[in-house]
Parts: C-alpha cells; structure tokens; sequence
C-alpha cells in the first residue's frame, strides 16, 4: 500500500501556499504534517481526499491516479475535519449511526454501543448533540475511527478540545492503527508514539522557506 504526492502546487487566490511538494506514505508510517498556520495544511489535506483540486501535480493510490479510481480510494480513506459533522438534533447514538452508513459501514447497534462505550461516551447514546460539551461532541466524531475499515486515515487537529484521558486514548487508537498496517496523516501540535511503525515529518513552513532562500 503506497499514497504517493508528486509534485503538487496549490495556490489560493492571489497566494502561493506550497510548490514541488512530493512524498510518499505506506503501511505502518504515520505523517505528522507541520507548519505554521495559513501554510496550506488543511488545503493539502482535503487535496489528499479529492476535495480540493491541486494547480499542479498528481496523487497516486497504489500507483494509480486518484481521480481514476474514485470509489476505491474513498472506500480506502477515512477523512476527520475540524467539524465534527453531528447533527445537533439527533442524538449521539443516532449521529454515529448516521455516519457509519454513511460512509457505507453496515454495523450492528452492538457494535455501534462498543464503540461509544470505547471512546468514554458510555450512558451518554441517548443525549441531544446540542447538549454535549465539546470535548464530548469531538468524540462522537472520533468514534467512527473504531467503526471504520479504511487504510488511510487523515486527521486534521483530531486532538482539538478533547481533555488529557481523551488525548491518550486518541494516541493508542491512532498507534494501533498503524501497528495493524495502517496509514494516517495529521496535523497536531500533540506527539504520537507508535509500539510499531515509522513516524515521518513535513514542515510546509520549511518547504516555503527553503525555497524562498533558494531564490533569494
């Protein structure tokens, strides 16, 4: 399993964010993605889920574009937002549910209940999202990482708003992962240690800067 980045450009509006930014990711390694803010972390991650449409450069998906396989790289890949994507009317059981078929997952309730119960929301399945804290709304969105069969995992600030316990719970979901194979990608201001596997590093920050050194 290989994502592979070749020389991606992205410009927002007038402004260059990164350019000839190329790396590759395979089973077992974690990128932590790193830059100041406005550096093009978030633009590069939802470019990474074909949501936004690079001005230059290609991603590849076991070698093959990701605008050609569609389907398959979205059945392959689990996205996290800075929104939580709840709905406030429904309640936590039902928002997790929702969002487990969405994303084509055919759990039982059972499992769905696991899932809460694993991510400290026990009891709290029938609770209104509207009444929930926002460390607690962020895990109702977490708990679909325990739900979700996808490879690829990208993260953008999982571990905002959630308190200390919730932070290394995170931590050993996001290192189990990669220890069974997996691959994830995040941004965070928090360290990740892994039993297993390979943590990476990319500073859009110093890609700019070297760059712009370069052609001083």
């Amino acid at each position: 399993m290989t994502l592979e980045v070749k020389n991606l450009q992205c410009i927002r509006g007038d402004r260059e964010l990164f350019t000839d930014l190329s790396f590759q990711l395979e089973a077992k390694q974690l990128l932590m993605l790193e830059g100041k803010n406005g550096s093009g972390k978030t633009t590069l991650l939802r470019a990474l889920c074909g949501l936004y449409e690079p001005d230059v450069g290609e991603i590849l998906w076991h070698g093959k574009s990701i605008k050609k396989q569609d389907e398959l790289y979205r059945r392959e890949l689990f996205y996290l937002g800075h929104l939580n994507a709840i709905k406030p009317d429904l309640t936590v059981f039902e928002n997790l549910r929702f969002n487990t078929q969405l994303a084509g997952g055919l759990e039982t309730d059972d499992a769905l209940m696991q899932a809460l119960d694993a991510i400290g929301l026990f009891a709290f399945e029938d609770f209104p999202a509207s009444q929930l804290s926002q460390g607690q709304k962020r895990r109702v969105a977490l708990a679909r990482l325990l739900l979700t069969k996808a490879t690829l995992w990208v993260l953008d600030e999982p571990f905002v708003a959630l308190d200390a316990a919730a932070v290394v719970l995170l931590q050993s979901i996001i290192a189990d992962h990669v220890d069974k194979g997996g691959m994830v990608i995040l941004t965070t201001h928090q360290e990740v240690s892994l039993i297993k596997g390979e943590v990476k590093r990319l500073s859009l920050t110093a890609l700019t800067e070297n760059r712009e050194s370069l052609n001083a």
